[in-house]
């Protein structure tokens, strides 16, 4: 397996400093997963504009975190899912949410079941989405708008559940009270 570096304050390269000292003072601690993606800074900044528009896009947090934990348990992401857990506690999502997104078990209500088949149809399908599932997702109350921010979320979610497949990005402390591993 490959050997990534888990970049230090000192050791990440110039363009990625800033980047990392932002995520330091706005979280009080740099991610696992940032001090790998800081090898390539344009990646590192990338996750975090993808990031930033995704979050102030038309979802509130439910939609965001279906979105988001929807792709992670997907992509069998074991770095993701339990930052995601702890994301949206902080966000005040639900832990029934939460776990049933973490166990693919129904969702609490119909709106939100509506948007994780649609997002886990535009993974799988690689956005070839037949007509009836999209006239679907719209028919559950879901816009136009809303189907490109799903791409949004699935564009971010891939810079992530990528960089830590291939980095095999070990948990950070906050999160491994949430560790997941995906239902055989």
């Amino acid at each position: 397996m490959t050997e990534f570096t888990s970049h230090t304050e000192e050791s990440t390269p110039e363009e990625s400093k800033p980047l990392l000292a932002e995520q330091k003072k706005t979280y009080g601690m740099i991610g696992g997963m940032a001090k790998l993606m800081a090898e390539a800074p344009g990646l590192l900044e990338a996750y975090k504009v993808v990031g930033d528009l995704f979050k102030n896009s038309s979802f509130d947090e439910d939609k965001l975190t279906v979105v988001w934990q929807t792709i992670n348990v997907e992509h069998d992401c074991h770095y993701c899912v339990p930052a995601h857990t702890w994301i949206a506690r902080n966000m005040g999502v639900s832990d029934e949410i939460s776990d049933a997104l973490r166990n693919e078990t129904p969702l609490p209500n119909a709106h939100l079941e509506a948007l994780r088949t649609f997002t886990l149809s535009v993974v799988r399908n690689r956005g070839n989405v037949d007509d009836k599932e999209v006239q679907a997702f719209l028919d559950a109350g879901f816009t136009k708008r809303q189907i490109l921010e799903v791409i949004l979320g699935i564009s971010q979610k891939v810079m992530s559940n990528y960089t830590n497949h291939f980095a095999n990005t070990p948990v950070d402390a906050p999160f491994r009270k949430l560790e997941w591993q995906k239902a055989a």
